[in-house]
């Protein structure tokens, strides 16, 4: 399935590309070329949106829903963090309480900067 085919069977989105990356140290690590996913609880882009960070244009590659369990250190490291395990505790700390469940459903976004 191609990403524009998969971008017509998508749910409407529950957010806009603008909040997609919004922490300051995202922000960089995104522009530095070490975060090239963000996943979230919601849909905030389609394929082709272009976000803008700092002057810096990024363009969404591909959306797709995945679930905690399926990750794996590589996934990791597209939101660069070194390991699953690393990802997963800056999470937690950045919802406290939330909990962190294999089933549970992410929205991933995969982006690039525009060349």
């Amino acid at each position: 399935m191609t990403n524009n085919e998969t971008n017509h069977t998508l749910p409407p989105k529950t957010c806009s590309v603008e909040r997609l990356v919004t922490m300051p140290s995202d922000v960089e690590l995104v522009i530095a070329g070490k975060k090239t996913a963000t996943r979230r609880n919601g849909r905030y882009a389609d394929v082709g949106e272009i976000m803008e960070l700092n002057g810096h244009k990024f363009v969404v590659e591909n959306v797709y829903e995945q679930s905690l369990g399926e990750l794996t250190d590589e996934h990791a490291k597209q939101e660069g963090f070194e390991s699953v395990e690393a990802y997963k505790e800056a999470i937690l700390s950045y919802h406290p309480g939330m909990p962190w469940l294999p089933h549970m459903k992410v929205w991933v976004h995969e982006f690039s900067p525009v060349k």
